[in-house]
């Protein structure tokens, strides 16, 4: 039987083994027939009584508290097992016994049997030391023969103590490599879906920019396409003249131009619908939302004015700027969604950075309908969302607030005074926070390819 068997055993399995021992116990009974060569009443009775005490300890384990009485019973066990079997070693012939010389075993039989403890074992070593002292004096053998036996047994109680105790440390560095092994594959499993949820509300997002991106490409490939017949028709009636190589080269300029507007567009969407594996870093961010403000501009430039004021004198932020521009682009997203659903005349939003104590501000604003108070309470919920399912996953916020957080910030939503919503991030500055100059808002024109800063403001 393993050491490990009596010792963390199910109840129905530890009842059956001492059952199987006890029963044992009592059939060896014929080896003290041949030791002592007829028959003898006084090792079956030792054997008997052996036996029934074996049995009346276990369930007397089985019926109490474990974690209460084992630290009682199984001192008791080893003292139960000593005393009988030196009582059967007297009863075959005492220090003439063949089971005298088994003496010595009962300390690691107690150190197998309760590994858990070596308090079974010490004490079964010293009730056994002692017992076959008295015998071998009884025995009128030498004292230096008692004092040897009597060594003998210590030395096995201490081999027995010392190889339980290097089991059990054996078992626990077993049991904390094992707990580490699943709490580690427990991580990368979240890491893993937390990578795949961020991935697929990213997705979401690239998706209802869909209709926007396609408006956009549009646009320029229109006049591209208009530009590329006409320099084909040029070049047919080409006769040399000074202007209309002049036209040809104007034209040729707008034609780079809004090629190049496609392949922005198109870098944009890929660079963020990539699955980002970067780590945290000093982020400026004037770049991200500039990043950010780019994409959103293509879901905007039909239903807002988009006005930007983010200096770049700002400290920088700790963060993965791929996730970063994600959650702001979600917040903007969100507004023109609002914007477009409420059918507000002239609606504008506003992303303003500014330095509070040693934290970076980032305020996303609309001049929209606001909040509903139960929708406010409810709003980084997961799932929750008040859009269609052609529209929202109900992710996007949660995550945004998820992601923000893992940088250190916070991030809340508020209806504003004056009437529309507001939500403000909050990421710790990484240097000594100072007053960022007035360098005026930075404007998104619906009409325009990019952000313009407004004169005199």
């Amino acid at each position: 039987m393993s050491s490990t068997t009596l010792a963390s055993a199910s109840p129905r399995q530890s009842r059956r083994t001492y059952r199987v021992f006890a029963a044992a116990i009592v059939l060896m009974y014929g080896l003290d027939v041949l030791v002592l060569g007829e028959a003898s009443l006084p090792p079956l009775v030792v054997r008997g009584v052996w036996a029934v005490l074996l049995l009346t300890l276990e369930e007397l384990m089985s019926l109490s508290d474990r974690k209460t009485w084992r630290p009682v019973l199984a001192p008791l066990h080893g003292v139960v097992t000593s005393l009988l079997f030196l009582g059967v070693v007297q009863t075959t012939g005492g220090d003439a016994s063949p089971y005298f010389h088994l003496v010595p075993t009962l300390p690691l039989l107690m150190a197998l049997i309760f590994p858990q403890s070596p308090t079974p074992a010490i004490i079964t070593g010293v009730v056994s030391a002692l017992g076959v002292m008295v015998m071998v004096m009884v025995g009128h053998q030498p004292a230096g023969h008692a004092v040897a036996w009597a060594l003998m047994v210590g030395a096995a109680t201490f081999f027995g103590v010392y190889g339980s105790e290097q089991f059990r440390k054996a078992q626990a560095a077993e049991h904390e490599a094992r707990l580490e092994r699943e709490r580690r594959e427990s991580l990368e499993k979240l890491a893993r879906s937390e990578r795949h949820r961020t991935q697929s509300e990213k997705l979401a997002t690239v998706g209802r920019l869909a209709a926007s991106v396609a408006h956009e490409i549009n646009n320029p490939l229109a006049f591209v396409r208009s530009n590329v017949e006409f320099l084909q028709r040029e070049v047919a009636a080409w006769q040399g003249s000074e202007d209309s190589r002049k036209e040809a080269t104007e034209v040729l300029d707008e034609t780079r131009a809004g090629l190049e507007r496609i392949h922005q567009i198109v870098a944009d969407l890929r660079g963020f619908s990539r699955i980002d594996t970067a780590e945290d870093s000093e982020c400026v961010l004037a770049d991200v939302v500039t990043d950010a403000a780019r994409l959103a501009s293509l879901r905007l430039k039909h239903v807002a004015r988009l006005r930007v004021d983010v200096p770049r004198e700002l400290p920088p932020v700790h963060a993965t700027q791929q996730r970063l521009a994600q959650v702001i682009l979600n917040l903007l997203v969100n507004a023109g969604d609002a914007l477009e659903e409420a059918k507000v005349q002239g609606g504008e939003v506003w992303v303003r950075g500014s330095v509070e104590g040693d934290e970076v501000v980032l305020r996303v604003e609309d001049n929209g309908p606001g909040f509903p108070p139960a929708v406010l309470t409810r709003l980084f919920e997961a799932f929750f969302t008040t859009k269609g399912p052609e529209k929202g996953t109900g992710l996007g916020l949660a995550i945004s607030r998820e992601l923000v957080e893992r940088f250190g910030g916070t991030l809340t939503a508020e209806n504003r005074a004056e009437g529309g919503a507001r939500l403000l991030l909050r990421l710790p500055a990484h240097i000594p926070s100072q007053e960022a100059p007035d360098t005026g808002p930075l404007l998104f024109f619906p009409d325009h390819e990019g952000p313009q800063r407004e004169e005199g403001a």
